[in-house]
C-alpha cells in the first residue's frame, strides 16, 4: 500500500492538488493548501467513491485517493504500533545502544525477551543505535559485523537542524557496506532510518 500519493484534496473550503502522506500517527497534505490531521483527533472516517474523509474538530480533510482510500482508512482506524513498524517480531534477538527512551524499551520488552543493551550481540536480528553526533556514525561498520545477514540496523537520530543530517547518515551507511531502505518516525523528537546488508553481499 502506498504511503505517499499525489492527489486532490479539500479542507475548510480550500481545494487543489498536492501530496498526501500517511505517517505513523497522522496524515499530512502539502500542495494547494497544507493540512495535518492526527489520528487521535479524527472523530469519524468515511470512504465514498475513492474519497477518504477525516472529520476533526477543526474541519474535514478529504483526500481523493481512489483505490488507496479504503486501505488508508483501515490503517488510520487500526494503526500499527511503533514496534510493528520497526519490524520487531516475537523472539527476535535485538540489541540497543545508547537509546534513552523508557517507553520504547518497555514496548520492546513486551515484544521479545532477547534484548542486549549497551552492546551489539552477535547474530542480532535488529540493532537500534543512537546517532547523536557525527562521530557516532563510525560504529556502523562494526555493528554490521554483529548483524545476521538478513538483519537490520536502525539508526535513531534527533530531528532538526542541530541533529546529524540524513545525508550524513546515508553516506556513513554506504561507506560501511549498508544500504538504506526505510525511514520511519521514531518519536516526536527522533527519526529512524533502516539499513541492511545488500542481498548480493549476504553470506
Amino acid at each position: 500500500m502506498g504511503r505517499e500519493h499525489t492527489c486532490e484534496g479539500s479542507f475548510n473550503g480550500e481545494r487543489g492538488e498536492g501530496k498526501a502522506l500517511l505517517e505513523t500517527d497522522e496524515v499530512i497534505f502539502r500542495g494547494a493548501f497544507r493540512a495535518r490531521v492526527k489520528f487521535n483527533a479524527v472523530t469519524s472516517i468515511t470512504v465514498r467513491a475513492g474519497a477518504l474523509s477525516l472529520k476533526t474538530g477543526d474541519g474535514t480533510l478529504t483526500l481523493y485517493l481512489g483505490e488507496y482510500a479504503e486501505p488508508w482508512a483501515e490503517k488510520i482506524r487500526n494503526p500499527p504500533s511503533r514496534i510493528e513498524k520497526l519490524g520487531v517480531k516475537p523472539g527476535m534477538s535485538v540489541s540497543v545502544l545508547g537509546i534513552d527512551d523508557d517507553a520504547f524499551l518497555k514496548e520492546l520488552r513486551e515484544r521479545t525477551e532477547r534484548i542486549t543493551a549497551g552492546r551489539a550481540a552477535a547474530q542480532s536480528d535488529i540493532i537500534f543505535a543512537s546517532i547523536a553526533r557525527e562521530s557516532d556514525l563510525r560504529r556502523l561498520e562494526r555493528l554490521k559485523a554483529s548483524l545476521k545477514p538478513d538483519g537490520a540496523i536502525w539508526t535513531i537520530r534527533p530531528k532538526g537542524k542541530n541533529g546529524v543530517s540524513e545525508a550524513a547518515v546515508r553516506a556513513a551507511g554506504l561507506a560501511a557496506g549498508l544500504v538504506d531502505v526505510k525511514v520511519a518516525r521514531f518519536s516526536d523528537t527522533h527519526t529512524a532510518e533502516k539499513f541492511v546488508i545488500p542481498k548480493a553481499k549476504r553470506r
